[in-house]
């Protein structure tokens, strides 16, 4: 049996290339293993393969449970004991503003009830409007159909801004090429 420290050649060892290993413990576990020698992980495969399917708070690659979709809404990681978790997805998120509301209500939501963006702060459909979560100020909740008329009524609000907007641009030029007219007039060019 090698003595932990012991170095010798692949050849020797009846590996195929042309290295020098180690006879090292694993850090974790503590079974002695040939490793190859150069800067190594501290643990052997079957621990590493163990680290790689730690979950939640345990992985080290954990952000903290909260995910921001392309879309620009934040979703929450639930663990299962959690009181809310009926209202996760099958991963277990949740997105960020049902838990707000369900939390301030303190019960858990039903799926025919809608959270509403009242967009108080910022504009429809802005990033910054889907991850402002403060309710009530800036969240509702409604049901289904009273939502689609809400986002039916505020698209539509949108565009008749959006034509005002155009009319008073469209106004603005009309007035300058009129002013622009007078001038010529006046002074005969």
């Amino acid at each position: 049996m090698p003595e932990i420290g012991e170095i010798r050649n692949a050849k020797d060892l009846g590996f195929r290339d042309s290295h020098k290993y180690i006879w090292a413990p694993c850090q974790i576990c503590k079974q002695p293993r040939w490793v190859r020698l150069r800067p190594q992980p501290p643990h052997c495969s079957i621990c590493a393969g163990k680290e790689l399917h730690r979950t939640g708070s345990n992985n080290p690659q954990w952000k903290g449970g909260k995910l921001y979709t392309k879309r620009g809404y934040i979703w929450i990681k639930l663990q299962p004991d959690d009181f809310f978790y009926s209202m996760t997805n099958t991963q277990g998120y949740i997105p960020e503003h049902r838990l707000v509301v369900a939390k301030a209500l303190g019960r858990n939501l039903q799926s025919w009830e809608v959270v509403h963006y009242k967009h108080a702060k910022y504009p429809v459909g802005s990033v910054e409007n889907k991850q402002d979560n403060r309710y009530p100020e800036n969240l509702e909740l409604t049901l289904v159909p009273d939502h689609n008329r809400l986002t039916l009524m505020e698209q539509k609000i949108k565009r008749l801004e959006d034509r005002l907007n155009e009319q008073s641009k469209q106004i603005k030029l009309l007035k300058w090429q009129l002013r622009q007219k007078n001038e010529q007039c006046l002074y005969g060019n």
